[in-house]
């Protein structure tokens, strides 16, 4: 990557100066370029996250914590690595532990919090929730008789039923697990509220920002969130899952280690060896955003680039959905672009599964996802069980054109 995307008197610049560090947006197929909707299942990757990847295995490999000098860089890049995402999420470095993936990481976590609850104690998740953030709270029903309590969502604006959360948190609350934004709708959650009200009992707040973080400058301390989770790979970098959490949560919590390993925070939080030159790749994937904003310090290039993307996004996301809702036979979930959202729509298309839509989409160079996305209850909850829904997201390098050319294959297949 030869020059960062942001212009000499600080804006950042053009999404074709920024398509510009995708090697994927090169490929063709049936003479037009691949247009990626897919990016809330996986962004595309810039070439200063496969640089720095190519970089630590070719250059630098080895594991941690010994005398010898690529182990020691190895120790470097693992810290520079908790700065930048610490930077990412307004945290400290003590503060930033990484894992396999977020799921990973939330059965992990769970399973640490649950070996001191007891019978009766109570969970509260959400029906907006991707189920990496449901089955490992409630794994803890028969490991540990306690209850999960599972809070409503509204069908028709893809929305929380807060009434239903304020009279699911209670005196025996103990967690409260709560997603950002939803991965299958677009739907940003309060969560700095939902925390309020989790805290007010004395319960945990654990948050799931794997579909927010790409899209939303997250910060852990507006928040005042215990834990929060994201993944890598939905904001251009490498798999690989990130968790947040206060120091003395991170200590307190009974996580499953060897006896030998560090009882440190953060490390206490991570088993094995860690997939380094992911950890590398991810601090990438942060300064490449950083490098499409301006200002003096890496959180405030991280907002200058993140409140620029956000108003493209909601242009773009407002086009889609408006061309979308237009077509007859094509019904849009979730609320709409004027209320708190991310540029993430799902449809459906009347008489078609959605597989079918989505594999004549990619016919036509058109890229997007389909099912339920690992968020089956909401989908059951939209009433499009089991078939799911056509979802498709914007990412920094998403296009007017791009949208267009959906909107019109979407046109085309609901024709017949």
């Amino acid at each position: 990557m030869t020059s960062a995307p942001v212009t000499a008197d600080g804006r950042v610049q053009s999404t074709d100066a920024i398509r510009q560090h995708f090697p994927a947006l090169e490929r063709r197929q049936a003479g037009r370029w691949v247009a990626y909707f897919d990016g809330p299942g996986g962004t595309q990757v810039p070439r200063m996250v496969t640089d720095a990847v190519t970089a630590y295995l070719l250059h630098h490999n080895a594991n941690t914590h010994w005398a010898y000098p690529t182990s020691i860089e190895t120790d470097a890049a693992i810290a520079r690595a908790r700065r930048a995402i610490a930077d990412l999420l307004n945290a400290r470095d003590d503060e930033i532990a990484f894992g396999q993936n977020m799921t990973s990481l939330t059965f992990h976590v769970a399973r640490g919090i649950g070996r001191r609850l007891s019978v009766g104690d109570e969970i509260v998740v959400t029906e907006l929730d991707h189920h990496a953030n449901i089955a490992p709270w409630r794994a803890l029903e028969a490991e540990r008789g306690v209850t999960v309590r599972m809070v409503r969502m509204h069908p028709d604006t893809g929305q929380l039923d807060w009434d239903d959360l304020e009279r699911s948190i209670g005196r025996r609350t103990r967690v409260v697990a709560i997603g950002a934004a939803s991965n299958a709708l677009g739907t940003i959650t309060d969560v700095a509220r939902v925390t309020r009200l989790a805290h007010a009992v004395g319960a945990i707040a654990f948050v799931d920002a794997v579909h927010y973080a790409p899209h939303q400058l997250v910060d852990v301390r507006a928040i005042g969130c215990d834990f929060l989770a994201c993944s890598a790979y939905k904001f251009y970098g490498p798999h690989l899952g990130i968790l947040y959490g206060t120091s003395e949560r991170i200590l307190e919590v009974d996580v499953p280690r060897l006896e030998p390993a560090p009882d440190t925070a953060p490390e206490r939080l991570e088993t094995g060896t860690q997939n380094h030159e992911g950890i590398v790749g991810a601090a990438a994937a942060v300064d490449f955003l950083a490098s499409l904003g301006a200002g003096d310090t890496r959180r405030a290039r991280l907002a200058s680039a993140f409140e620029a993307l956000h108003a493209r996004g909601t242009a773009l996301v407002t086009s889609m959905w408006n061309g979308l809702s237009a077509i007859r036979g094509v019904r849009v979930f979730g609320p709409p672009p004027s209320s708190p959202r991310t540029p993430t729509i799902s449809f459906a298309v009347a008489g078609r599964s959605s597989t079918d839509v989505a594999r004549e989409l990619a016919d036509r160079a058109v890229y997007a996802s389909n099912g339920d996305f690992y968020a089956a209850t909401v989908i059951e909850r939209i009433g499009m069980a089991p078939d799911g829904v056509v979802r498709a997201g914007c990412a920094c390098y998403t296009t007017q054109d791009e949208v267009d050319r959906l909107v019109a294959a979407v046109s085309e297949i609901a024709r017949g």
